[in-house]
């Protein structure tokens, strides 16, 4: 069942219905997608909107950092506490070498130290089926901030050159299903654990989530 939460504030973007963007129920059958390409649930919390204009899109495809020095405009703020659940049309992240996906928020690095990142943090889970869930262990007090999102600056974007495939060149933080011990999945939950930010761009600012190793949906069936 699609579940679809939206924030108590009135948010632009929003269809007649109700919907942010209206059904982005995920296909199976459809595409392969190696770019987050459907929306599986969507709860916003407090401060959230930025973004809003532009959803979903802003959080499809791959990502647009802006570097080292300088975070991103093209996201959503989920609010703080906010969480969003994408998948991927056509296929489903796969265990294989290294990292399996990553995921693309805002973050740079003040005065150019990486070690001295500013950051809004997400808690990362992944599921097989929608229902069944697993979450990575953040560690989110001292840097570096393992197992969290929200972190690492983002260079794909930024250069034309850099593959936003290639865990050594994109930035964003990486995820090893390995580490939560699953072979597959096909759905990504992102929450808001910063609880910070301005009335309008609060919490964490999903750019956008790409997998690395894929395959298609009936290797997991």
């Amino acid at each position: 069942m699609k579940l679809w939460q939206l924030a108590p504030l009135a948010l632009v973007g929003c269809t007649g219905n109700g919907e942010l963007g209206g059904t982005l129920a995920c296909d199976p059958d459809g595409e392969e997608e190696r770019t987050a390409s459907c929306i599986e649930e969507l709860s916003l919390g407090p401060g959230a909107g930025f973004g809003a204009l532009d959803f979903p899109n802003v959080i499809f495809g791959e990502p647009r950092g802006g570097g080292v020095s300088k975070g991103s405009t093209d996201v959503l703020s989920l609010g703080r506490g906010g969480v969003v659940t994408v998948g991927f049309d056509g296929g489903v992240i796969s265990n294989g070498p290294g990292p399996d996906f990553l995921v693309f928020e805002n973050p740079f690095a003040i005065g150019g130290d990486i070690t001295h990142p500013f950051k809004e943090l997400g808690e990362v889970s992944v599921s097989e089926d929608g229902e069944n869930w697993v979450t990575f262990v953040c560690t989110q007090d001292t840097y570096p901030f393992t197992g969290c999102a929200g972190w690492n600056p983002v260079l794909a974007g930024s250069d034309p050159t850099i593959d936003s495939f290639n865990p050594d060149e994109a930035g964003g933080d990486p995820f090893d299903l390995a580490d939560v011990g699953l072979e597959s999945a096909r759905f990504v939950r992102i929450r808001d654990i910063s609880n910070a930010g301005d009335a309008g761009t609060a919490g964490f600012d999903l750019d956008a989530v790409a997998i690395i190793n894929i395959a298609p949906p009936s290797r997991t069936e």
